[in-house]
């Protein structure tokens, strides 16, 4: 809607401070010339909005002007106190902060929007990590997110999978990401990836400077790096690296696999689906597939078919004797 457009507009040059006509069309995915008429009618409706010329040029406010309009609809407050997420806050030292916050956002809120957002408070919650995996060890994320925050730079030890496991790593921490309830660390330089429960040492300074313990160096953050676009090619990449092998299988009637692509379109004669599954690795996928029982037949690559069906058989013979002496 073009009211809530222009509402988007004051928000962003009040908060960001100039911007071309190109950036504020990027950030509300609309065109250039949208954004051309969008800034007369606030100039016409008596906003103190101005627009340079040149390379350095762009929209500002006033300098001094601050709108009091929130812009909040009701979707966006209770998706506001959705997103509120108590755990990671609380383990990032903000739990306080996020509850004084949303005491305050609410307390503000018209009657109306705050019957809205205590009903999402009161039924969704928000708990990221699986049943069955343990809360990682992270001692040292209020470090590292300090060090996210001052660009300082940071000494690991860091403990990776393969040999040696334990190396020293100089880390100029870019920011921090929450994922299925583990904490990373993107750092340059490069910039790479790291699990903040596999650090096993830490310190702001070099330990093998002569200079003062208490020492900080400091690190330039580039300003071109966008955290969510790099976590979003990062998970792109991980994902390309990791399903490297695909398997030919059939699934029985109503039996599903992630990823998995039918490979004729259509559904067999005796009722089961001819799949195109990718796999990470024949143990991984020996394994996965096992889950499956009888709603599955591996039929490629020839060495997953060959280890399921010495498993199977293998298993037979144990589960046959048992049977046999059952029997008797």
């Amino acid at each position: 809607m073009k009211s809530s457009r222009l509402v988007s507009i004051l928000l962003l040059l009040q908060t960001r401070g100039r911007m071309t006509a190109a950036q504020l069309a990027e950030a509300l995915e609309v065109s250039v010339r949208t954004v051309y008429r969008d800034v007369e009618a606030l100039g016409a409706a008596g906003v103190p909005l101005y627009g340079d010329a040149g390379h350095a040029g762009g929209y500002r406010l006033l300098d001094g002007y601050r709108t009091r309009l929130t812009g909040l609809t009701t979707d966006e407050a209770e998706a506001l106190f959705l997103a509120g997420a108590p755990g990671p806050a609380a383990e990032l030292g903000l739990g306080p902060v996020l509850a004084a916050a949303q005491l305050k956002v609410r307390a503000a809120l018209p009657a109306e929007l705050r019957e809205h957002v205590d009903r999402i408070s009161g039924r969704f919650h928000l708990d990221a990590p699986g049943w069955y995996a343990d809360a990682d060890q992270t001692p040292f994320l209020h470090t590292v997110a300090d060090a996210v925050w001052n660009n300082r730079v940071l000494y690991a030890i860091y403990r990776r999978w393969r040999e040696p496991t334990d190396v020293r790593r100089r880390l100029e921490p870019y920011g921090l990401v929450l994922k299925a309830g583990r904490w990373y660390v993107v750092a340059g330089p490069g910039p790479r990836t790291f699990r903040v429960d596999q650090i096993l040492e830490l310190t702001p300074a070099d330990p093998t400077s002569i200079g003062p313990s208490d020492s900080y160096e400091e690190f330039v953050r580039p300003e071109e790096f966008d955290l969510a676009a790099y976590w979003t090619a990062h998970q792109r990449d991980f994902h390309d690296r990791l399903y490297r092998g695909e398997a030919v299988v059939r699934l029985a009637p109503g039996v599903t696999l992630a990823r998995a692509v039918p490979v004729n379109g259509r559904t067999e004669s005796d009722g089961w689906t001819l799949m195109s599954v990718p796999i990470e690795s024949v143990e991984h996928a020996h394994g996965e597939f096992l889950r499956l029982g009888t709603d599955i037949e591996v039929l490629a690559p020839p060495e997953l078919r060959d280890r399921i069906a010495r498993t199977v058989a293998q298993l037979a013979e144990r589960y046959g004797n048992l049977l046999t002496d059952s029997g008797d």
